[in-house]
């Protein structure tokens, strides 16, 4: 028998008009933000929707008008980035804050034959983006960092757009199943191949909708006779199939089932009707007032509409196992469900020898921070199966995008996360985001950071100057990077700032030749020969290293230095050196006049080379 729980996460903190009717909605899954888009207006083009963005609670992150082209998807990428799918085929990018990333093409062919349906998805390689032309082809790019555009091959036959369609990942590779009135299909790099699922009803004569479990594993196909079929995405084996007893498409489809499961277990949506379906003939009825999406989740499916965010789950058949090993089906929301449930284990405990303690100790902290970002502040209502799979890093990331550095803080340090994994990464997002605030003077933003990253372990403080500088506050750059004890990581970053002399000082500061030789390099291709021989005049450490290499590899460059500084004493030794180093004789009618090495025969020769024709000399 198959049960359900239905859990209220949030009453939501927005205040929807109109709730979410006629809206484009997007939720993050792991409790992530939520984008909404009201529809575009054909008949009054000039009105610009405005797009917004909310935690889970429905406090607002972010609102801007909309001012691009018309919008087919939205949908979140891995890293809890917004993607904005236009009709023309462009992505456009935005963080969690509205803060414009970047955007990319789907190609010519799309945007030529505009966009039908798309699709945003998750494979091993990230985040992927799948399109429908209106040509009926599909394209797809499995990964947005790495754009790598693919056609699938053609569905023969195909007049019109398929009556659903999803994005599998199999085998390393993401096909696309789509269903054409009874027959299905697998679209992958080089075939399409019909497939029938095994066991589907002989009543149904076109399948109307599908769905993919959370880990691509599972599928759930609706059809117009009403019966969910449920078994393997691979279509080799058939779990289960309910009679809904209700025709016609749903709104939404998404799998209901906790990790290691041995339930199938299928939510369905239609207007103000929520029904689940599972291994039995029975199947759970839920009425919803309002306009509402479906979430899938790693182990259920949270449903939100305008005025409450819910978490349907499965129930487990045993609610405790052995060992005392508390399997928290409720624990998730309910503080008073926490509370009992750990109080029952710390009495239990008592009772068993040789019990270790982790593991309850374990769960009291997870718990600690789990209520701590399920607060409706912050809005992520993560159970501790999804926080699992998530891991601490990934949270802690999430906290560092909505810029809750006090809190990620707090996390490491309960938890008693590495320096360099925690608290002195969450310094330097922190630092890199105060030294964007156009608010505050330089000097009062360089003495807030350098006093806040004081005692923090591996801060790279040329990092936040790059970023700093990249915002357009050079000075400030230069201020940070004061605090830089590695030269080595100032001297690039000065360079590309245009600020040569400091550079040179800052590598000579240093005492590593190597990295003298590498701004000296640098200034030799940057600046006119002029500019360059005077810097280096001025640094004679680096005018010291530069003739040093000058005599192995540019004997030319080494007479043009002595010249311009009329060192005469070391122009004579070059000239010297270099008559040693040719063998140069001068023929006479009756010997040999070998040249001397002392100052006051070098005008001889130079006498003697202007009496005798070019052609004495050898």
């Amino acid at each position: 028998m198959f049960l359900s729980c239905y859990i209220e996460l949030y009453e939501m903190g927005w205040n929807l008009k109109d709730g979410l009717r006629d809206c484009l909605v997007a939720a993050a899954p792991y409790g992530g933000p939520i984008a909404l888009l009201k529809a575009h207006n054909r008949r009054s083009p000039s009105a610009r929707p405005q797009l917004e963005i909310f935690s889970s609670s429905g406090l607002p992150l972010a609102s801007f008008p909309w001012k691009s082209g018309m919008v087919k998807q939205l949908g979140w990428t891995v890293s809890d980035d917004l993607l904005c799918v236009q009709e023309d085929g462009t992505v456009l990018v935005y963080d969690l804050l509205g803060g414009f990333k970047r955007h990319f093409s789907m190609g010519n062919e799309v945007s030529q034959s505009q966009v039908l349906e798309t699709k945003i998805f998750h494979s091993p390689y990230g985040t992927g983006v799948a399109i429908l032309t209106g040509a009926l082809r599909f394209t797809l790019a499995t990964n947005i960092d790495d754009i790598k555009l693919r056609r699938l091959p053609e569905v023969p036959g195909l007049q019109g757009a398929p009556s659903c369609w999803a994005v599998l990942t199999q085998d390393r590779q993401s096909k696309v199943l789509l269903a054409s009135g009874p027959h299905l299909f697998i679209l992958d790099n080089t075939a399409c191949t019909p497939v029938t699922p095994p066991g589907l009803s002989p009543q149904a004569s076109s399948i109307v909708h599908m769905c993919v479990s959370f880990s691509y594993k599972y599928l759930a196909l609706l059809t117009d006779s009403g019966h969910v079929w449920m078994g393997t995405s691979n279509l080799k084996e058939k779990l289960s199939e309910v009679d809904t007893k209700i025709k016609g498409s749903p709104k939404q489809m998404a799998w209901c089932r906790r990790p290691k499961s041995q339930q199938p277990s299928a939510v369905v949506m239609w207007d103000g009707l929520l029904l689940v379906v599972g291994e039995c003939k029975e199947t759970i009825q839920y009425h919803l007032e309002d306009d509402s999406i479906l979430v899938p989740e790693l182990d259920g499916v949270r449903i939100i509409s305008g005025t409450h965010h819910e978490l349907l789950q499965e129930v487990p058949d045993i609610s405790f196992t052995e060992g005392m090993k508390i399997n928290m089906g409720l624990y998730g929301i309910f503080f008073l469900s926490q509370l009992l449930s750990l109080q029952a284990a710390s009495f239990g405990k008592c009772f068993l020898s040789n019990f270790p303690p982790e593991q309850f100790v374990s769960m009291c902290k997870d718990l600690r921070v789990l209520n701590a970002v399920r607060d409706y502040t912050v809005g992520i209502p993560l159970s501790h199966t999804q926080f699992k799979q998530m891991t601490l890093q990934v949270l802690i990331d999430r906290l560092v995008y909505r810029k809750l550095y006090l809190l990620a803080i707090e996390v490491c340090r309960y938890l008693k996360t590495p320096e360099y994994q925690g608290v002195s990464r969450v310094l330097k997002h922190w630092a890199c985001y105060k030294v964007q605030q156009k608010e505050e003077s330089d000097e009062v933003i360089a003495k807030a950071v350098s006093v806040k990253l004081a005692d923090a372990a591996g801060i790279s403080y040329s990092e936040i100057a790059t970023k700093a500088y990249e915002s357009g506050r050079t000075e400030l750059a230069i201020k940070l990077l004061e605090f830089e004890p590695r030269s080595g990581e100032q001297v690039p970053l000065l360079l590309k700032m245009k600020k040569s002399p400091l550079a040179l000082s800052k590598a000579i500061e240093s005492g590593d030749t190597d990295l003298v030789y590498t701004v000296v390099m640098y200034l030799k291709n940057e600046l006119n020969r002029g500019d360059f021989f005077m810097m280096l005049r001025n640094q004679p450490v680096a005018l010291s290293l530069y003739k040093q290499f000058c005599k192995h590899q540019e004997q030319d460059t080494l007479k043009d230095l002595f010249n311009q500084d009329d060192d005469h004493e070391e122009l004579g030794n070059f000239y010297v050196k270099a008559s040693y180093k040719e063998k140069v004789c001068v023929y006479s009618s009756f010997f040999l006049i070998f040249l001397p090495a002392d100052r006051s025969a070098i005008k001889v020769q130079q006498i003697m080379v202007a009496s005798f024709p070019p052609m004495a000399w050898v």
